[in-house]
């Protein structure tokens, strides 16, 4: 299996579009996902595959091509495609069914890292059995489409039980941290920097994009606070001296001084 790291920013490319790839490229986003799925009108996915299939060894960041969904007219043709690329990863939508990832990666006869995008109440249900099938190194939360199936509003409070299931579900299975679904609204970045600070805060590991201007929000998002960094420094200096066991008043232990770790180890990451 290849080494997976959960990526902070991937931003979504259509594969229809392959003039934005090198944009995309260097737009500072941690992987570019190329796009067969949404982004891509029927009429464009033949065009699209062969884009993706001709650019994607050229590109310098981690790469993620978003198939279509198992059972779709372009399943087959779009695994075919990946199968001849080397060092991408496979983000599968609509997963639902651990067999429908078990038959991709067969067709594929060798190891590829799988994203498994749950976007249904069907694709929730059957999340450990996901996260437990081979190949499947993460899952992102496809929030829209999700809130879609069920008949909800795309809001923060209603979904907040699915993203809590898919953060502790993943945790438990060993899997790399959760990717979180896409702030449609591109009016103000604001928007997609608050949404991604409540990602990381329930503990995703990142959260996709669908524009470059939401790269630098989301990455402060995901950036621990000023308060929070003093914090971190003021528990290892005094666990590292052996002085004290409180610090500002708090009891240190070890779950205190793993988090702040993790936070000082988060600053590397964004």
């Amino acid at each position: 299996m290849v080494s997976f790291v959960t990526p902070v920013v991937p931003l979504f490319v259509p594969g229809s579009r392959p003039e934005r790839f090198d944009k995309a490229d260097s737009s500072g986003a941690d992987a570019v996902i190329l796009d067969l799925e949404d982004a891509v009108a029927p009429g464009d996915k033949d065009r699209a595959r062969e884009a993706i299939v001709a650019r994607a060894a050229t590109l310098k960041s981690a790469v993620v091509v978003r198939i279509n969904a198992a059972g779709t007219p372009w399943h087959e043709a779009d695994v075919d495609a990946v199968r001849r690329l080397d060092g991408v990863s496979v983000m599968l939508p609509k997963a639902e069914r651990p067999q429908d990832i078990t038959d991709m990666t067969r067709h594929m006869a060798r190891s590829v890292s799988v994203i498994a995008l749950i976007e249904s109440a069907v694709g929730l249900v059957n999340l450990p059995d996901i996260l437990a099938t081979s190949g499947v190194v993460a899952v992102a939360f496809g929030s829209v489409d999700f809130s879609l199936d069920l008949g909800c509003a795309h809001d923060r409070l209603i979904l907040l039980a699915a993203r809590n299931e898919i953060v502790w579900r993943s945790r438990a299975a060993g899997r790399a941290a959760p990717i979180d679904g896409v702030t449609p609204d591109l009016s103000n970045p604001e928007i997609a920097e608050y949404d991604a600070r409540h990602a990381m805060r329930m503990g995703f590991g990142g959260k996709m994009a669908i524009h470059p201007r939401q790269i630098e929000p989301i990455r402060n998002g995901f950036r621990p606070s000023e308060n929070d960094i003093a914090w971190a420094r003021d528990i290892i200096g005094a666990a590292s001296s052996g002085e004290a066991s409180l610090v500002n008043g708090e009891m240190v232990d070890r779950p205190v001084i793993e988090r702040a770790r993790r936070i000082l180890h988060r600053i590397a990451l964004v």
